[in-house]
């Protein structure tokens, strides 16, 4: 079955913490069945962005929508349904089992019944997806940070979102892994899913990335395709750095040549 289209959008965002202001200003629309990379350095605003987009903070000013509603409007449970979170830095608490981690991101559809067996089986398909189907029954306090890594995407994918909003997901991630995640979210955005993914790695970016956002102090100054979007002047003005657009094997690398 098709997934239909879906579109995600920001209107004059704004955002202030302790009077400082974090975002300034932002309009920027997602469709899905694509990847967009945001970028930025430090303190750039990336993780409050992926926080009002996915309905987690509500901002000082403007509007997100989710389609044509408003995502203030929507109750937090069909929100979660529509929309999966992966934070930088999540909490796990206590040594739960692999597989009871990646159920909750059943937890929008459960019913007073728990788990039917469709959600098993999502659950299942998140687990195979994500590479972490032998750490099903291993506690999460004996996973590396690969490996938990991997658990929490498959959280995430567990329940089969229309948009994955991700924040920093490589870390703790080798790279041979960090490819594999790279081939699931371009497949996750192939099958229709819309995919926001924050990364501090630029060549990385362009390799994932069908579309690039650069946040510099809380606003954008950049916005395109990822053949075109990153260039030295841009990479300057949002790092501080020089740098160059090189072509490599699978397409281009950015090479860091030192501080302006």
């Amino acid at each position: 079955m098709t997934r239909p289209v879906s579109f995600l959008t920001c209107l004059a965002l704004g955002v202030s913490l302790g009077g400082r202001p974090v975002l300034r200003d932002v309009h920027l629309g997602f469709e899905s069945g694509t990847v967009t990379a945001v970028l930025g350095p430090n303190g750039a605003g990336k993780s409050t962005l992926l926080s009002c987009l996915a309905g987690l903070m509500r901002p000082s000013g403007g509007a997100v929508r989710l389609d044509d509603a408003p995502l203030s409007d929507m109750p937090a449970r069909a929100r979660a349904r529509r929309i999966a979170v992966l934070p930088q830095t999540p909490e796990i608490a206590w040594p739960v089992e692999a597989r009871a981690l990646v159920s909750l991101g059943r937890t929008p559809f459960i019913g007073a019944s728990g788990l039917t067996t469709e959600d098993e089986a999502a659950v299942d398909r998140a687990l195979a997806a994500a590479g972490a189907t032998a750490l099903a029954h291993r506690t999460v306090d004996t996973l590396s940070g690969g490996e938990r890594a991997r658990v929490l995407i498959a959280r995430a994918l567990a329940g089969e979102p229309d948009w994955l909003l991700a924040d920093e997901p490589m870390t703790g991630l080798d790279p041979a892994h960090q490819l594999d995640a790279v081939g699931l979210l371009r497949s996750m955005a192939q099958a229709g899913v819309g995919v926001i993914v924050t990364l501090h790695d630029l060549s990385l970016a362009l390799r994932i990335a069908d579309r690039i956002v650069v946040l510099a102090d809380g606003a954008v100054i950049g916005d395109g395709p990822v053949a075109t979007a990153l260039t030295p002047d841009l990479i300057a003005t949002a790092y501080g750095i020089r740098a160059e657009v090189r072509p490599g094997l699978h397409g281009p690398v950015i090479e860091v040549l030192g501080r302006l």
